[in-house]
């Protein structure tokens, strides 16, 4: 027989049997699809030695100036802790919740462990795995204490400990010392409901209920940049800003705190002396709200507005002013109306609003602590700080009617993209009076985990929990050759673990998800849709969030070691110190003679390969055909002939006529074979073309 082409179709198809897929490629791993045939993916290397701290969520990269004169930030929100990527170095600025200052809290060598010290506060109690930095005090059984520790075990409501890197002997002291406590962390994994048998282990007593709070749910960050500042949300938590100007040495603040220590404006008060009484000028009073701290000569710190007449500017202050005279004062924005719990925070970048996806409601006059999980609120235009709705600005809020809670959001060019649990809807600016314009866009869909979206070239892709789903004008269901085999295999109790990433520059949508092989609590799957060829594949690998922006040279990822790795760099897994090779394969379903009426002989292969982008001297791949006499039988003896490249890829990329191994010998029959590239080699990039096999006709039986 003459020889017989080895061309099958682009992308991966595990909708049917192996049989059944004939001409298809059926299994492979970090391989990708170019232009029809299948290849090596790209290898990976780390953005700096440095090591952060948690499981890293969310990637967020941003410019505070000009392309070429300003600094690049990357923003790292991870179960622990949230980093600005600067300089080289982690930077930290998870926001400090409370400071107490403390007088011998320290008594080291606790439980007769020299590494472990008992810390006592009255004030504050944390949990296991929160942070405190210490500072200002005295050494205390030969140790000074200072700088930021985890905080190991809650011993009870008032002491915890935490491990030194040094011995101490027994003492109690430390003088007096400062201990910032940062806001919670976070679980590394979702904790399922509520009731008997949720949560952490050993948290309540035995046959406790358990109502999930901030500091025990998967912790996912929601960022985006407010100019050059950048604002940021864990999910379930208030909104935190981080001020540029500040430079990456100070940690983000609440953006209540801001608010309220922010000027709105300055008025001729007058003051009723000896009371808690005040009257501001009448043409000022519609802007004066209540809780706006006011500054000013003789007024206690901490002084607000408790209710004003936005008529005759006549109010009442929390503090007596005895000590206060009539004259200029400042008052603040109102803190105590910005959100104070959130699902997702993202800004409007052109039209400037700071947004929050499930909120509490404004009420005029007394701040409301009910969340609504269906509300979408906003600051006024170009001002994060003024979230009170008046007819002088352009703060509101929205409730969503379709749905149970907003999974998320996000913005397109020309309208942001809003996702409860069973619908999505398009969030339009419209200008004052409503600012902002809701319309539904399908109702009865679903969506597997506020970071499962992602856009590119203004077409957003998403995973639903049994199907994909793209929208670019209209919500269509993608075709997927990989449904079943992906939706069976993803461990839908981690659901929330789910999260997209693009890679632009291979036309490819990426999905990371839990599978149910495994120990099932971390990522270690994805799945690629290529949209430009609009084909499947799928394969192994632990990252945990995913970014692409034009202001870095590749992809950039986070692994389970705490690290950032630009990915389509090299050929190989440089996570680590140690260069280690990158296992990649394809297989295709089973193919025959005639529909297999006889068995067929194969006794040679002639490869078509190329190794552009390798960087070893010659190269090599394994070409494998596996054959078996029936579709229900294990596959039989293969041979694995090796093709090697004859070129040194070492000192310069080839791209001239290749030269490599022109035949290799089998011996092998079969009713229906299967093919097989796959290289384990470092250095190896590959590519395959149009191989053929010499086959012919060999009996029946």
């Amino acid at each position: 027989m003459p020889l017989q082409k080895l061309q099958f179709r682009p992308g991966l198809n595990r909708e049917g049997t192996d049989y059944s897929n004939e001409g298809g490629w059926y299994d492979g791993d970090k391989i990708r699809f170019r232009s029809g045939f299948p290849e090596k993916i790209g290898g990976w290397t780390q953005v700096s030695n440095s090591q952060f701290s948690g499981i890293c969520r969310s990637l967020w990269i941003w410019l505070d100036g000009d392309a070429g004169a300003g600094n690049t930030y990357i923003g790292l929100g991870t179960s622990t802790k949230y980093y600005i990527y600067f300089g080289g170095l982690y930077n930290d600025i998870t926001p400090i919740i409370q400071t107490d200052t403390l007088t011998n809290p320290f008594t080291t060598n606790y439980g007769g462990n020299a590494y472990t010290v008992l810390v006592t506060d009255a004030s504050y109690n944390p949990g296991a795995g929160d942070y405190v930095t210490f500072s200002g005090g005295s050494a205390v059984g030969g140790v000074t204490i200072s700088g930021d520790y985890k905080v190991q075990t809650v011993v009870s409501s008032t002491t915890y400990t935490i491990t030194i890197t040094s011995p101490a002997t027994s003492a109690t002291g430390g003088g007096t010392v400062t201990a910032a406590y940062e806001y919670p962390s976070g679980l590394d994994v979702y904790s399922i409901g509520t009731g008997w048998g949720a949560g952490p282990w050993s948290r309540g007593t035995w046959g406790s209920s358990y109502s999930v709070g901030i500091g025990q749910q998967l912790r996912l960050w929601s960022n985006d940049n407010f100019g050059a500042d950048l604002v940021i949300a864990p999910r379930g938590g208030p909104i935190f800003y981080w001020q540029d100007s500040t430079g990456v040495g100070t940690r983000a603040q609440y953006l209540k705190n801001l608010a309220n220590n922010t000027t709105l404006l300055t008025d001729a008060t007058t003051f009723s002396s000896g009371t808690n009484a005040i009257t501001v000028t009448s043409a000022n009073a519609p802007y004066v709200y209540p809780y706006s701290y006011i500054t000013g000569s003789g007024i206690p710190a901490g002084t607000y507005v408790l209710s004003i007449n936005n008529v005759t500017g006549a109010a009442t202050i929390n503090n007596t002013t005895t000590a206060a005279s009539s004259g200029n004062y400042s008052y603040s924005y109102s803190g105590a109306f910005v959100p104070n719990q959130t699902y997702q925070v993202i800004t409007s970048a052109i039209q400037e609003f700071v947004i929050a996806f499930g909120s509490n409601s404004y009420v005029p006059g007394t701040p409301n602590s009910t969340f609504n999980p269906l509300l979408v609120r906003w600051s006024d235009q170009a001002n994060a700080y003024q979230w009170i709705p008046q007819v002088t600005n352009q703060s509101g809020e929205f409730t969503l009617t379709n749905g149970s809670y907003i999974m998320g959001a996000r913005a397109t060019r020309q309208e942001i993209l809003v996702w409860t649990d069973s619908a999505i809807y398009s969030m339009q600016y419209i200008g004052a009076p409503y600012v902002w314009g809701f319309q539904i866009l399908m109702d009865n869909i679903s969506i597997m985990s506020p970071n499962s979206m992602i856009t590119i070239n203004n077409v957003t892709y998403w995973m639903g929990k049994d199907r994909f789903y793209m929208y670019s004008g209209r919500v269509e269901v993608l075709p997927c050759a990989l449904r079943q085999y992906i939706f069976d295999d993803i461990n839908t109790d981690q659901a929330y673990q789910v999260f997209a990433g693009a890679n632009e520059a291979f036309n490819e949508v990426w999905w990371f998800y839990v599978s149910k092989s495994g120990n099932g609590t971390a990522v270690n799957k994805y799945v690629i849709y290529n949209y430009l060829d609009r084909v499947w594949y799928y394969g192994t690998m632990g990252r945990t969030a995913w970014t692409q922006t034009g202001t870095q040279p590749y992809p950039i990822a986070a692994d389970y070691n705490g690290r950032l790795l630009y990915h389509e760099n090299g050929t190989d897994d440089n996570s680590t110190t140690a260069t280690l090779p990158i296992d990649s394969y394809v297989q295709s379903s089973d193919f025959d003679i005639g529909d297999g009426h006889n068995f067929g002989f194969v006794w040679r292969i002639l490869p078509d390969v190329n190794f552009n982008g390798s960087t070893t001297n010659q190269p090599a791949v394994t070409m494998t055909v596996k054959p078996r006499e029936n579709s229900g039988t294990a596959y039989g003896q293969a041979d694995n002939p090796q093709v090697q490249s004859a070129q040194n890829y070492t000192v310069a990329p080839q791209y001239t006529i290749q030269q490599f191994t022109g035949q290799v010998y089998t011996r092998l029959r079969g009713r229906q074979m299967a093919f097989r590239i796959e290289s384990t080699g470092t250095g190896v990039a590959w590519q395959l073309g149009s191989p053929r096999i010499d086959i012919r006709p060999d009996g029946r039986r």
